[in-house]
């Protein structure tokens, strides 16, 4: 179970308890002039997370108030409010490890570490408190002071990770030698699957003591110990051969990685960097830094293992010892996505230096988020602005065009897919997804010539895409063209996603077009197992069920997609054949 999962489990518990304490009048009225907003909250109506409500004068409402606001990711006024009631109730050591926590993971650090050194006094292997204490020495200089509680700290959980790296980042931060530094490491190795951080720090800390060619050997084993090249370690040990003025091992270094991931931006500014001769700052130039890398290796691992909570506690960590972080800033931005705090993230966005290479992906992803939040022309703006500012990229104008299908602009869309296309000078495997878009917003906007041309030419790069396959093939059956093909090109999509509804109505549906009903009836029976509530579905089964002579059930499947809101075409035509059965077979009314 996850460290917040159980604060979960209790939501629908908390907000009926809550809703009932507010019918009796005796929690409410605590909870301020705002309480409206909280109980629209409870009631499922708009509510906008993170809008400031003012905490009240009880501790249950307070508390109540708090756990509701963690249960529906309002976690700004769930700090709050359980700050409130931590203050009526200061010795309940429960919710002071919750509050502290809740802090600690939005960074309210002034707030929070006070509340640890609470924590470290009821229970002295509080993990968590011990870290972010070890950390505040770090930012302040006590670098002895770190050292002595991290050796005082359990040796387990995530300490095996972070107490090594911290330790040794101290002992650079008070003169020690490297020798002395890297000791501290020892902790790290094979045993628990850290070879990589510990090779990884190795480099960094000869790095910063002028080193150069030890630090060259240890990227060496860091790239061997994780068993390939990552963006970071990529970035870090390029930027120490640039510095030591081997070129073309930080361009073969580049390119290998730009090989395997061709659309980074980030190492593509430090190819063309290099092509400039110019030469990169140092990123790990101090202890801090080091130490601020350190929290943001583990946090980046924590979170690619789906364990946000922990991860983004880390992050704010992090931050705390290195405002000026633009990566961390980029991984605590996706972790709040992921959780749905899309302003939240975007405040982090925009805050990232627009001189930095991380600044591109930060405007990517505020891009996305604005149209998550309805915001869809200033989107479109950004991305269009993004585009003429960078003639040679095409993943602006990909995300354009993909924004305006999903709202469907799809004539729009079609010439956001032109011009991405326009700027590929070869078209490759790794472009076979633009075709496919393209098709699709092609074909919606009833330009089937050009849309049939972009799914075989999709097809072309990969002959086994299930989802181009399925399109195509559906398309050519609803025009009722290359039936055989069709169906063939389908089979082999339902083989490939056997548990994808649309694709395996496809096959239902080719095969009902061919007039094999009793066949269809069983494909299309088992789309709707997989896919309920699609309008289209239930639909194209009830026509399969008239056909066989099963009336009733195609009326009770037609009614049925009437109340899935289908599109206004389709719900006209689904009205028809309610009342009149299928127009071309003999079975009339019932």
């Amino acid at each position: 179970m996850k460290p917040f999962q159980r604060f979960n489990l209790a939501g629908a518990f908390l907000a009926a308890l809550f809703l009932a304490a507010c019918a009796k009048g005796d929690i409410a009225e605590n909870l301020g002039p705002k309480a409206s907003l909280l109980k629209a909250c409870l009631k499922g109506d708009e509510c906008v997370a993170g809008a400031p409500l003012e905490q009240g004068n009880s501790f249950a409402g307070n508390f109540l108030a708090g756990r509701h606001a963690q249960v529906i990711r309002d976690m700004g006024n769930a700090a709050g409010y359980l700050s409130s009631a931590l203050e009526k109730s200061p010795d309940e050591p429960d919710l002071l490890r919750r509050t502290f926590i809740l802090l600690t993971s939005e960074g309210r650090m002034k707030e929070a570490l006070p509340l640890a050194r609470r924590v470290i006094a009821v229970n002295k292997k509080a993990p968590i408190a011990d870290i972010l204490l070890a950390v505040d020495d770090f930012k302040n200089g006590r670098f002895a002071e770190t050292e002595d509680r991290l050796a005082a700290a359990p040796k387990n959980g995530i300490n095996i990770y972070i107490g090594p790296t911290l330790s040794a980042w101290a002992r650079v931060g008070l003169g020690k030698s490297v020798k002395e530094s890297v000791k501290a490491l020892k902790g790290l190795g094979k045993k628990n699957g850290s070879q990589a951080l510990h090779d990884l720090h190795h480099a960094l800390i000869n790095d910063v003591a002028g080193n150069a060619e030890a630090a060259k050997k240890k990227f060496k084993e860091a790239i061997k110990g994780q068993g390939g090249l990552s963006l970071r370690l990529a970035q870090l040990f390029g930027s120490l051969l640039e510095r030591m003025g081997e070129i073309g091992e930080a361009k073969d270094l580049y390119q290998k990685y730009l090989d395997e991931h061709p659309n980074s931006r980030i190492l593509g500014h430090a190819k063309k960097r290099v092509d400039r001769g110019g030469t990169p700052p140092r990123e790990v130039a101090t202890a801090i830094d080091g130490a601020a890398e350190s929290l943001f290796g583990i946090a980046s691992s924590l979170s690619q293992q789906n364990i946000s909570e922990m991860a983004l506690v880390l992050g704010r960590m992090a931050l705390h010892l290195k405002p000026n972080f633009p990566v961390m800033r980029i991984l605590i931005a996706d972790i709040l996505e992921s959780d749905g705090r899309l302003k939240i993230a975007n405040q982090l966005y925009e805050s990232i230096d627009p001189s930095s290479p991380f600044s591109w992906p930060a405007r990517m992803g505020y891009a996305a988020n604005l149209d998550e939040l309805d915001q869809t022309n200033r989107a479109i703006k950004q991305l269009r602005a993004m585009a003429a500012a960078e003639a040679d990229q095409v993943e602006p104008l990909i995300n354009l065009g993909n924004i305006l299908s999903r709202r469907e602009r799809f004539k729009e869309a079609v010439k956001a897919y032109d011009q991405a296309l326009s700027r590929i000078s070869e078209y490759k495997t790794k472009h076979w997804s633009i075709f496919y878009s393209r098709g699709i917003a092609l074909e919606r906007s009833k330009q089937w010539p050009r849309a049939e041309a972009d799914f075989l030419k999709a097809l072309e790069f990969k002959p086994d895409q299930p989802f181009v396959l399925n399109y195509l093939g559906y398309s050519w059956v609803d025009q009722g063209i290359n039936l055989d093909r069709a169906k063939e090109m389908i089979r082999k999509a339902v083989k490939l996603r056997p548990t994808d509804g649309y694709i395996v109505d496809s096959l239902g549906w080719v095969l009902y077009r061919l007039g094999d009903y009793d066949e269809a009836v069983i494909e299309m029976e088992r789309a709707v197992e997989l896919r309920p509530q699609d309008p289209v579905i239930n639909d194209h089964l009830g026509d399969a069920y008239w056909k066989v002579g099963r009336m009733q059930e195609a009326r009770f499947q037609w009614r049925r997609a009437l109340s899935l809101d289908p599109e206004p075409e389709l719900r006209g035509a689904i009205g028809i054949k309610f009342k009149k059965g299928l127009a071309d077979d003999a079975g009339g009314d019932i």
